[in-house]
């Protein structure tokens, strides 16, 4: 079976302080709002309703922790570009989120989702050139790649690897489409090396 296949929900996190002390390694998924993470991350461990599915942006408005060994998690991080969400919370999930990606030692890298449709948005792109500094792998994947022709889908792939060249060789994307199944495997072969490296190191 699949390392991701094996998720269980684990725990909400709402404050640094209730991060899980067994941690050995953490992938972190994140996103900006509609760009289909949680569809991502369902697929990905072969469930229908694992991470939640909502038509309403930033509903993941804490950090979700899912089991998929011992000492190994997914972690699903809020979603960026709410514009709906009241400033108060926005400022309470920033207080979360950019601490947890700068300073959690156990991270072992972050899967940004973006719509293949409307990749590196100024709000991707702010996150990208933010994070990258740390030094720690970023692999895109390019959700719902069954709404473009094969031709777009290649088009989009080849721009965004340019796009994601001046950051590092730490970076990589690929296609991704929770509707049809596919990349589901490169995505999983690229997550586990990560998550061997990480428990290794």
């Amino acid at each position: 079976m699949l390392l991701l296949q094996n998720a269980v929900f684990f725990t909400t996190v709402a404050q640094l302080r209730d991060l899980p002390t067994d941690s050995l390694a953490e992938v972190a998924f994140v996103g900006r709002s509609n760009a289909g993470k949680s569809s991502a991350i369902n697929t990905l461990a072969g469930r229908t309703r694992l991470a939640y599915v909502s038509k309403t942006p930033g509903r993941t408005q804490n950090l979700n922790y899912f089991t998929l060994a011992p000492g190994k998690y997914l972690v699903d991080l809020p979603g960026y570009g709410f514009a709906k969400a009241p400033e108060a919370i926005k400022g309470q999930w920033e207080k979360l989120l950019a601490p947890y990606l700068e300073g959690r030692a156990h991270l072992a890298g972050l899967v940004v989702i973006m719509d293949c449709r409307r990749p590196m948005t100024d709000l991707d792109c702010r996150l990208l050139n933010w994070f990258a500094p740390t030094g720690r792998p970023i692999h895109v994947l390019l959700s719902k790649a069954d709404k473009l022709s094969r031709q777009a889908q290649m088009a989009t792939l080849a721009q965004v690897r340019a796009a994601l060249k001046p950051l590092g060789e730490q970076c990589s994307a690929q296609l991704f489409s929770s509707l049809k199944k596919t990349g589901v495997e490169e995505c999983e072969t690229v997550l586990s090396r990560w998550f061997d490296q990480k428990t290794e190191s």
